[in-house]
Order: C-alpha cells, then sequence, then structure tokens
C-alpha cells in the first residue's frame, strides 16, 4: 500500500518590503519539493496580506496591479487560517468551507510580517508544525537589537554600534548625529533594525549623509541602527538543526565593484559571487568561525535553518559576528543552499531535511502537558 503524502502548505508573499524576494524563493521550493512525497499547496499571501489558496508565485506576480482580477481571485480563492487546532483546516472565506488541510507548513516568506514570529505563532496556535525556526528565534532573529544584545551576553565578538528609537530621531537629530560622530565616526553603516535583504541599508561619509541615512532607515522600522564601517571580508555560514546544529562549509561573498552590498546589487543588479571555501581563511579560523555560528544558533533558540554572518576585518584580521538571517534568500542558488550542496546536500534533499526538523520539533512540543 503507497504511503500517504505530507500535505505541505509552502506560504509566500506577505507585507514585507521583502515581498519579490520571497516570490523567487517559493519559486524554487515549489519547483524542487518531490511531488511522490508530498501533496504541495501554494498559498500566496498578497501585499495586502489576503491569503489565496493555489495560487503560484507566478500567477500572484501577475495579478499585482490588475484590481478587477485579484477581486475575482480572492472571491473563488481566499482563504484563512484559524488558530484553532481543533479544525486543522485551511477555511474558504466566502461559505466557509473547511479545504486543503495542511500536516505541515513551508513558510518562505522573508521579513516582517513572516520572518519575525507572526506566522509562527499563528501556525503554533493552529496546531501546524511548520519549516523553520519558533516563534521566539523568529523574533529575535529579526530584531538586530535583541539579536546583539544575547551575543553580548555569551561574548560573541560585535563591531560597535548605536540603536535610536524614531522618536528619539524626531526629538533631537543633531544630538544624534553628533553621538554617532563622537562614538563611531565615518564612515558608518546605517540600517533599519527590523529588515532584511539590506533595504535601507546605507553608508554615510558625512553629516549630511547621516542625516539622509537615518531619515530613509526610519521609513522601514521605528528603530535604527548605525555600526562603525570596517574594511571587511564578509563571510557565511549555514546553519541546519534543532538541538545539535550542524554547519555547512563557508563561503565569502566577494562584491566585484568593492561597495556596500545593498538591495540593488543583491537581487536588482547583482555584482556578487560566493567563494567556497573562502581563500584566505586558515582551518583554526574557519573552525572557530563555524564554532560560533553554532553559538548563536543556540543561544536564539534557532531550529530548523539559519544564515549566520560574519565580518573579517582586512586591516587587524579580527573576526566579528553580523547578524543570522532566521529565513534568508531560498532559491536553489542562494548563499544559504550553495553552501549545504558543497556539503554534498542538494537542494531537493534539504527541503526534505528541513521537513523533517519540522516534525520532529513538533513532535517533542505535542509531548508537553497543557493542563495541571
Amino acid at each position: 500500500m503507497a504511503q500517504k503524502k505530507l500535505r505541505v502548505g509552502v506560504l509566500f508573499g506577505s507585507r514585507s518590503c521583502e515581498y519579490d524576494v520571497s516570490l523567487h524563493s517559493a519559486e524554487a521550493v515549489l519547483a524542487n519539493l518531490d511531488t511522490s512525497k508530498y501533496d504541495v499547496v501554494p498559498l500566496a499571501i498578497t501585499n495586502e496580506g489576503a491569503w489565496l489558496l493555489n495560487v503560484t508565485p507566478e500567477e500572484l506576480h501577475a495579478l499585482e496591479g490588475k484590481t478587477d482580477e485579484k477581486e475575482r481571485t480572492f472571491k473563488a480563492k481566499a482563504v484563512v487560517l484559524a488558530g484553532d487546532p481543533t479544525i486543522h483546516d485551511l477555511l474558504m472565506v466566502d461559505g466557509g468551507k473547511k479545504v486543503a488541510p495542511l500536516d505541515v507548513a513551508f513558510p518562505v516568506i522573508h521579513g516582517p510580517y513572516g520572518e519575525d514570529g507572526t506566522i509562527q505563532g499563528l501556525l503554533e496556535m493552529a496546531g501546524i508544525p511548520y519549516v523553520g525556526c519558533g516563534v521566539l528565534g523568529s523574533a529575535i532573529g529579526m530584531d538586530k537589537e535583541k539579536m546583539k544584545i544575547i551575543f553580548q551576553s555569551i561574548n560573541l565578538p560585535l563591531i560597535d554600534y548605536l540603536t535610536y528609537r524614531y522618536t528619539q530621531w524626531q526629538r533631537d537629530p543633531e544630538a544624534l548625529l553628533t553621538e554617532v560622530e563622537q562614538k563611531l565616526g565615518y564612515p558608518c553603516i546605517v540600517k533599519p533594525v527590523n529588515m532584511g535583504s539590506s533595504v535601507g541599508v546605507t553608508r554615510a561619509a558625512d553629516r549630511e549623509v547621516l542625516r539622509k541615512s537615518i531619515a530613509q532607515a526610519a521609513e522601514y522600522d521605528n528603530k535604527i541602527m548605525v555600526e562603525r564601517c570596517l574594511n571587511i571580508h564578509e563571510i557565511s555560514c549555514s546553519v541546519l538543526g534543532n538541538e545539535e546544529p550542524l554547519t555547512s562549509p563557508l563561503g565569502e561573498i566577494v562584491n566585484g565593484e568593492n561597495v556596500l552590498n545593498n538591495y540593488d546589487l543583491k537581487y536588482v543588479h547583482p555584482t556578487f559571487r560566493l567563494d567556497i571555501p573562502p581563500a584566505d581563511i586558515s582551518p583554526q579560523l574557519a573552525q572557530d568561525i563555524s564554532h560560533m555560528a553554532k553559538q548563536a544558533f543556540l543561544a536564539l533558540d534557532l531550529s530548523g535553518l539559519a544564515r549566520a554572518d560574519f565580518f573579517i576585518d582586512r586591516d587587524s584580521g579580527r573576526v566579528y559576528i553580523n547578524e543570522v538571517n532566521t529565513m534568508p534568500g531560498f532559491t536553489s542558488s542562494s548563499v544559504y543552499a550553495s553552501l549545504w550542496a558543497a556539503a554534498n546536500l542538494p537542494y531537493p534533499q534539504l527541503l526534505d531535511r528541513l521537513i523533517e526538523l519540522a516534525l520532529e520539533r513538533h513532535e517533542q512540543r505535542q509531548r508537553l502537558r497543557t493542563a495541571y
């Protein structure tokens, strides 16, 4: 008797500036999930936040700007996920009919309203296993300030930084600019605290550019981070697992133009390449970086997957952890997948392993008592 296929809901899109990145990641996941093992259910989330059943990334993209067609699609395919584990089904918005019960969810959503613990909380309430980090890990992994506070608590090395609230910037921008100049100096890097894919990230070399950079970062988040800018090598390590994570070979992000790796250079006009392994790293340093990647993964209470990013100062040779990304770009040629491919774990098998890890973590949580 044939084994029952797992019903896998692939969630993508959502209300995020990384919406387009999510569509590309989801295209790869949908194309590479083994249909002999899985009954794959595309779940598109529009940039307004509506959930649409069996709408592919290509179809979702085609709906953009087509108000009438989007309205018709919404009426026919709009669903909701109730935070009720006794239902365990998607519900049609029009009529309330149950459709497409999910055995496991695969959220391929980058940025707010998906990578930050929000979708994970809904899936926890609904009792549905899901790929990737849990509520706490996702939330901390999205907030660069809280992440760095935890890194500091376990003595992981960090580049000097300052964090400000938008209200501080509004109240006294000149005082803030002066503090950055006195404590960090120029050049410095400015970024929104809760954002990924280098959205809103700029390099400031003087006071006027710093002023504009902070104002731009504040368009994307109510917290702004400013970091000292060093002459660095950028090193990435992919992490896979739950309580006993594994690390991939290291890779170096080499930017041909030797400028700040922003959203445009990552996705619109890509100029970087990934060198595996990095050319100028000793075996001992590679081992140290891999160990720090595991430390960060466990300290942030992550599970499933994450990509840990590091900087090596070209002048001093010192290593700094930059951040972890709990749902990194997820095409078959992305940094995360490419590093595992170099370890002889090709993309389709990587997807299988992530689903296994999701089910393992859910089973562990199911053993916990909910009454006393």
